[in-house]
């Protein structure tokens, strides 16, 4: 794994992002001196579906208000900063990319959100947290970027207690295809290591987890992404700018990246997938 991550890294390093975050919710007349965890939303929910598939899978869970949650490849900080503030829960974030740890700790510090949530930098195949650390866990779109499935539930085996629940929401493979990049996730097929839902439950189990709910949303990802691109379209129509997207955080070849995603989802090819595990 670490002769591909520095590549990964790259790979989300995108020049100035805070400040496009902040120029472009600027644009939509947000007062960025008064900002607040809904007005990131748009931006900050780097994986299908945005903020709707975070409470989705949230609400899944069961955190008790105070839970320890450990947000594995936190991106720059939405998952965590939703769960903090509405499930109550304690969140540590841990990212590939320092980048985005930094965006993470300073969008926290404007909403008022840095006693709830922490970023740090740091693999998600070998984290430096100690055992039984947490009460749950959650992953959202970053095991497309981990070669080692089984070595990713091994770590999150080993820093949650007991009885903890992992929430997995990955894009996953349902059938054979050639995918054209580039993707969100990765510039070529070197950084991509798409499985399919038996690759993922067969690690989960070796390491402890029942599988407690799954769930494919690939309906869901392709009317994601229509409902995205009627957006664009309108504003483009009435010579406005488009609207706040996620397209923000993947740089300046997002509709290409989308545009690949897309048809591999409606090919049938890949899909998000929600997993539900439970370890014993």
């Amino acid at each position: 794994m670490a002769t591909v991550e520095p590549g990964i890294a790259r790979h989300y390093e995108i020049s100035a992002l805070e400040e496009r975050i902040l120029a472009a919710l600027a644009d939509t007349d947000v007062e960025i001196a008064h900002l607040s965890a809904d007005d990131l939303a748009a931006v900050d929910e780097f994986h299908i579906g945005g903020i709707a598939a975070t409470r989705e899978l949230i609400d899944q869970m069961g955190l008790k208000p105070g839970a320890r949650l450990l947000d594995i490849g936190s991106g720059i900080g939405g998952p965590a900063r939703f769960a903090a503030t509405n499930a109550g829960a304690d969140v540590t974030g841990i990212d590939l990319t320092q980048s985005y740890v930094d965006i993470a700790t300073s969008l926290s510090k404007r909403v008022g959100m840095a006693g709830k949530t922490r970023f740090v930098q740091g693999s998600a195949l070998d984290m430096s947290f100690a055992k039984a650390s947490f009460d749950a866990a959650m992953i959202l779109h970053v095991g497309m970027n981990l070669p080692d499935k089984a070595k990713l539930m091994s770590e999150a085996a080993r820093v949650l207690k007991p009885g903890g629940v992992f929430a997995v929401y990955d894009v996953m493979r349902l059938k054979d295809g050639a995918l054209t990049y580039p993707l969100p996730w990765a510039s070529d097929a070197t950084m991509s290591f798409v499985a399919t839902p038996a690759d993922y439950r067969a690690a989960a189990t070796a390491w402890g987890f029942s599988v407690t709910a799954e769930r494919p949303r690939g309906a869901f990802a392709i009317e994601f992404f229509a409902t995205m691109r009627a957006r664009m379209a309108a504003a483009q129509a009435e010579g406005k700018k488009p609207p706040p997207s996620v397209g923000l955080v993947m740089g300046e070849d997002a509709r290409t990246k989308i545009a690949n995603l897309t048809a591999a989802l409606e090919g049938g090819s890949l899909a998000p997938v929600e997993m539900l595990l439970r370890l014993r």
